[in-house]
């Protein structure tokens, strides 16, 4: 089934002049597991170079039989694949401008990039729109994308645009399963879903309305200046919710579940602690939605996954905590995920600590946490120069640098508590406030590199922060 392409032109009120404009036409038949869709994308050349080609991530062809980079670690094999080994890909059926067909080629390492020949070359501040039709066949797995035995996730889903940056060009790093591989632009979205009737939908953007049309139900949803856009779909979902300073937080999470009120309240004073802290959230509504997830959870623009593998509250506890200060940290202040992962996992879970440093009730004490960490790290350190020789304690490193998973998450999760933690002590809780308050200010909405971060600090810490954030980053800093 192929849903009718756009060809009327792009239509979309563009809030924001340079940001991109994604209007999406979707429709999930179920039998199938395969999400068709369209897809209008108008693009401004924000650069200082002209472009003769587009390039957009395909990150659903990382689930494809014979994918070179596997979506989970071998250790996570049996888990993610509770019903076996299963695969799922993207199909491109056409890539158009105005009623024209553009030339277009499916490359990268890994079949991951779409590469779009322009029908002009395109220079400084010119616009263009494109449409494309695709498919997205679904993988029995759960992850981010794909289907299990409670939810539909589809995370990551849409040829997405890659991001340019001057000098260095296109960004088209390959998917890894030791993070979350990938770096996007906010940009403006504007969805229609088609979908069976039977299920609850939980949405990055703003749910604008919901119509019954004979077996499905049709959502329509807005989302301007986020960094990308997700949904999840089940039969499972029992929904609550709660207000805090003009946002909606719902939690997602199962019929007959007895905690819902005690995630959703941990979820309104996360948002209410990072508020204070931070800066006030940007948008109207964030879900937290439990479903199918191999990992803890997973941060998207208004909506975090939690893993329904979790039935001890005080484990549910620290990874909403965590998920949300992701809010703050990827989703509105933006970083290359791939090649930078530690500003901003590292500091969503030192966010993490800060909170429960501020809400002692829930039982976790921050001093045991920062310990925990500490002890947890020097054991990993202990542990691999006994069978390797040696430990590469390198923070600021891509992610196929990375050896492997538990290397990843001791070095950007782990490492990374100490890491702010020495910050914080150094210059004070008060300053260090001060810099992520000001960190969150200046970088709303945009992406930033690890020289952004350090320039933050020094202004407003009066410290020059350069050297001491260097050492910790290139790993020579000794832990005691």
């Amino acid at each position: 089934m192929i849903i009718p392409i756009f060809l009327g032109g792009c239509s979309f009120n563009n809030k924001e002049e340079k940001l991109t404009n994604y209007t999406m036409n979707l429709q999930y038949e179920d039998n199938e597991k395969i999400l068709y869709g369209n897809i209008e994308i108008l693009y401004t050349n924000n650069s200082e170079n002209m472009f003769e080609y587009l390039y957009f991530h395909l990150y659903p062809n990382a689930f494809r039989e014979g994918a070179k980079e596997s979506v989970v670690s071998i250790s996570c094999q049996n888990e993610a694949y509770e019903n076996g080994t299963s695969y799922g890909n993207i199909e491109i059926y056409g890539v158009y401008n105005k009623n024209n067909v553009l030339n277009y080629q499916i490359t990268g390492d890994d079949q991951n990039i779409l590469e779009v020949e322009l029908p002009f070359q395109m220079y400084p501040d010119e616009k263009i729109c494109l449409s494309i039709e695709f498919a997205v066949k679904l993988a029995n797995i759960n992850h981010r994308l794909g289907y299990g035995n409670n939810t539909i996730n589809f995370g990551n889903f849409y040829p997405i645009v890659c991001v340019y940056e001057d000098g260095k060009g296109f960004y088209k790093d390959l998917y890894n399963s030791k993070g979350d591989p990938f770096y996007s632009e906010c940009a403006n979205y504007n969805v229609k879903i088609t979908y069976p009737a039977k299920y609850e939908i939980a949405s990055s953007g703003d749910l604008i309305s919901t119509e019954l049309k004979d077996e499905n139900k049709q959502s329509n949803i807005e989302g301007f200046k986020i960094r990308d856009f997700s949904f999840v779909l089940s039969e499972k979902f029992s929904i609550v919710s709660d207000c805090i300073n003009n946002t909606t937080i719902y939690y997602y999470g199962y019929k007959n579940d007895e905690n819902l009120k005690s995630c959703l309240k941990i979820a309104v004073n996360a948002v209410e602690t990072f508020n204070n802290l931070f800066g006030i959230y940007s948008y109207k509504q964030l879900s937290i939605v439990k479903s199918n997830f191999v990992h803890g959870g997973m941060e998207f623009p208004n909506m975090v996954l939690i893993s329904d593998k979790y039935t001890q509250q005080i484990d549910l506890n620290y990874v909403i905590v965590h998920e949300i200060a992701h809010q703050w940290w990827y989703g509105i202040v933006g970083n290359d995920q791939y090649n930078h992962a530690w500003m901003d996992e590292s500091l969503a879970e030192y966010s993490t600590l800060m909170f429960f440093r501020q809400n002692k009730s829930y039982g976790l004490d921050y001093k045991q946490l920062l310990n925990g960490a500490k002890d947890s790290y020097k054991l990993f350190e202990k542990v691999y120069t006994k069978i390797t020789g040696n430990v590469d304690g390198r923070m600021d490193r891509s992610l196929n640098e990375f050896n492997t998973e538990p290397e990843y998450v001791q070095c950007v999760y782990t490492k990374g508590i100490l890491f702010f933690n020495s910050i914080e002590e150094l210059v004070g809780q008060k300053k260090f406030d001060k810099a992520l308050n000001n960190y969150y200010e200046k970088y709303k909405y945009k992406n930033c590199c690890p020289a952004d971060m350090i320039s933050i600090f020094n202004k407003s810490t009066g410290f020059d922060m350069e050297e001491i954030f260097n050492s910790w980053l290139e790993g020579n800093v000794v832990i005691e």
